[in-house]
């Protein structure tokens, strides 16, 4: 062996250090292999991740500064409303207060003085009214005069039994016609029978028929009917205070001199006969007269003579009128002969549609 082959060899071979740049490397290098081992560890075995809540909007709040109300006046205290005690209903007969004294006039009041104030049409209370076909008298444009003071009727002279014809016109809803109408009178001394009949063609016939006592305030009726198509009556009752009707209308109070639409005709023509000078011009006479279904005052105005040609010939005649009171009132207008025991020879009915009936005498048949 040579000396270089004689020493003796190393036990271990000697390497060179490593780096501290490539340890620092290694060892990032191995925790992150740890980490992401422990991270699918959890991913597999752990326990399940708990969904995450939606975080709920934060809540916003403000100031909002109070408005300032003016203060409220106290209030008066309120009374306390009774409670309303409902009573059973009874069954309670209405007393119907009895018209004024009927069969009465009443003299003419003075004419009111006219001043230079009064020179325009005087204003009416109410609802104007639509015209008729026949003005009213001028009188009703100025204030109605104050209401005289009336006085029962006593003396009478009730013309005897007479058939009196009439030639008839009128219109009814523009259509004009002709009639033939009569008045059959019968006057027996204690009591009597009057019946008013019409008839037309085309437009059939209509009767109305009064019958009762006579005594000295005249006629007393006891019975009225009218009939068309079918008849209505009213019963005058003097002993229970009552009239009736069969048309079932509510009753009405029965008071002395009451009349019914025929016997006023009549009744009328007995006042004047009685006494022609008791009803000058403006004189109103009042009577309290039934029709089929009810009953009113009827007042009639004493207008003044007039002298007619009717078929029957020239008569000297003194004219009545019924005013209507009421929108749908009808005008009635009568005229009396002297001549023939103030028997009535003309009368005319307007409705407030202007219709009208005219019956003009033009024959009279006495027994």
């Amino acid at each position: 062996m040579t000396a270089a082959s004689g020493a003796p060899a190393p036990l271990l071979s000697e390497r060179p250090a490593l780096p501290w740049r490539k340890l620092a490397a290694l060892a990032v290098l191995v925790l992150l292999v740890h980490l992401l081992l422990l991270q699918t560890a959890s991913e597999h075995w752990g326990p399940e991740a708990s969904p995450v809540s939606p975080r709920a909007p934060a809540l916003l709040t403000r100031r909002i500064e109070p408005v300032a109300v003016p203060p409220v006046a106290a209030q008066a205290p309120v009374a306390p409303v009774k409670k309303p005690v409902f009573k059973k209903k009874v069954a309670i007969a209405q007393a119907q207060s009895a018209p004024p004294a009927t069969n009465s006039i009443a003299e003419p009041a003075p004419e009111p003085a006219v001043t230079d104030a009064a020179t325009g049409t005087a204003e009416v209370d109410g609802e104007p009214q639509p015209p008729t076909a026949i003005p009213t008298p001028a009188m009703e444009e100025n204030p109605a005069p104050p209401a005289p003071q009336e006085k029962p009727v006593t003396a009478m002279a009730l013309p005897g039994s007479a058939l009196l014809a009439y030639t008839m016109t009128g219109s009814a809803k523009g259509l004009n016609y002709h009639a033939k109408a009569e008045l059959d009178w019968q006057n027996q001394g204690a009591s009597y029978a009057a019946r008013m009949g019409v008839s037309a063609l085309f437009l059939g016939s209509r009767s109305m028929a009064s019958s009762g006592q006579i005594g000295a305030d005249g006629l007393a009726p006891m019975r009225f009917s009218d009939k068309s198509r079918s008849e209505v009556a009213a019963h005058f009752d003097a002993d229970k205070g009552q009239i009736s009707f069969s048309a079932n209308t509510p009753n009405v109070p029965w008071v002395k001199g009451v009349q019914d639409r025929v016997s006023v005709l009549l009744q009328l023509g007995g006042m004047l006969a009685g006494n022609p000078a008791g009803f000058p011009v403006g004189t109103n006479i009042t009577v309290y007269t039934v029709g089929p279904r009810d009953a009113d005052s009827w007042t009639f105005l004493v207008e003044g003579e007039e002298s007619l040609k009717l078929p029957y010939g020239e008569l000297n005649t003194l004219k009545l009128a019924r005013q209507p009171r009421r929108e749908f009132d009808q005008k009635v207008e009568v005229w009396y002969a002297p001549a023939l025991g103030y028997l009535p020879v003309r009368s005319k009915i307007t409705q407030a549609n202007g219709d009208f009936i005219d019956q003009q005498l033009s024959d009279v048949n006495k027994p």
